[in-house]
């Protein structure tokens, strides 16, 4: 395969079509329903077509309106909390009656789910939030030690453990992680750096550096498990570590991680090229090694 530009890069993570390019926009829209809020006033994501009839067998809690393609939670479910306890009871009843293969990578862990005023509307099972194509929010760091008279910059890049359910074997950000409800950001950030590279709270309090944030709308493929197609439109919070030779190496932890390299940003450049990078991952590598 030849190598990858950075477009195409690009446009493998951010692959769900803009509006710009209308005709197959369109098409795209014809094969989903839009999910809607309990007062169909709010759009929280986008379900495939082939799966409504999957859902179609709880009509007393999302009402299907095939006519106008939308798919919304019933009006009963009035709180965060009733939303929260409902949603969760249905996804752990396709997980027990294996309706979507997605679910086979089970996090037992929470995403919060927001209304379009930014309040939290519901939380959710991480591992089912592509189903609904629900948006979904992480943080990223990129551990790097400056250069120096007789050394590049380089970065340290790690490989993502064999046995993950996602992306396994491939190349990542020093350290990535999804934000789980209740933390924020850098309470993510600090947990996620201990867990997968040993990283010291205080370390990360010192002297890691926002530098901003990407977003971008992914179509799942086979790599990411379960089905194909899905859509996981995702916001990223982008931190940059700064070590040195002196400061501790990450380590693997918690499992998630094989090993970790430390590589000029010419090899992470070509490691990109070759479509050895998770594709989000390899979004946040690309926007540092332009710089």
């Amino acid at each position: 395969m030849p190598p990858l530009s950075n477009l195409e890069v690009i446009s493998l993570v951010d692959s769900f079509p803009y509006h710009h390019d209308e005709s197959v926009y369109a098409e795209s829209q014809a094969h989903l329903y839009t999910f809607k809020s309990h007062d169909k006033r709010g759009n929280l994501g986008y379900v495939l077509a082939s799966s409504i009839e999957k859902l179609r067998v709880y009509p007393d809690k999302l009402v299907i309106d095939d006519a106008n393609q939308t798919i919304s939670i019933s009006e009963e479910y009035d709180t965060v909390e009733k939303r929260s306890t409902m949603m969760n009871d249905l996804a752990s009843e396709w997980r027990n009656e294996k309706k979507f293969d997605v679910l086979s990578g089970w996090r037992a862990e929470l995403y919060a789910v927001y209304y379009p005023s930014r309040e939290l509307y519901f939380t959710f099972e991480r591992s089912a939030c592509s189903i609904l194509g629900l948006v979904t929010y992480g943080v990223h760091i990129t551990g790097y030690i400056p250069a120096t008279d007789t050394k590049p910059l380089r970065l340290w890049v790690p490989r993502r453990s064999k046995t993950k359910s996602t992306y396994p074997g491939m190349l990542d950000n020093t350290v990535a992680g999804g934000i789980s409800y209740p933390y924020g950001v850098f309470d993510t950030l600090i947990k996620e750096c201990g867990e997968e590279a040993g990283f010291e709270a205080q370390l990360i309090k010192e002297k890691a550096k926002s530098v901003g944030s990407v977003s971008y709308y992914y179509i799942r493929t086979a790599a990411a498990g379960g089905e194909r197609g899905f859509l996981q439109p995702e916001v990223q919070y982008i931190y940059d570590l700064e070590l040195s030779e002196d400061s501790p190496m990450p380590k693997p932890v918690d499992g998630e991680v094989q090993e970790f390299y430390l590589w000029d940003v010419d090899t992470v450049r070509q490691e990109i090229a070759a479509g050895n990078f998770k594709p989000n991952t390899a979004l946040g590598e690309l926007i540092f090694s332009q710089i």
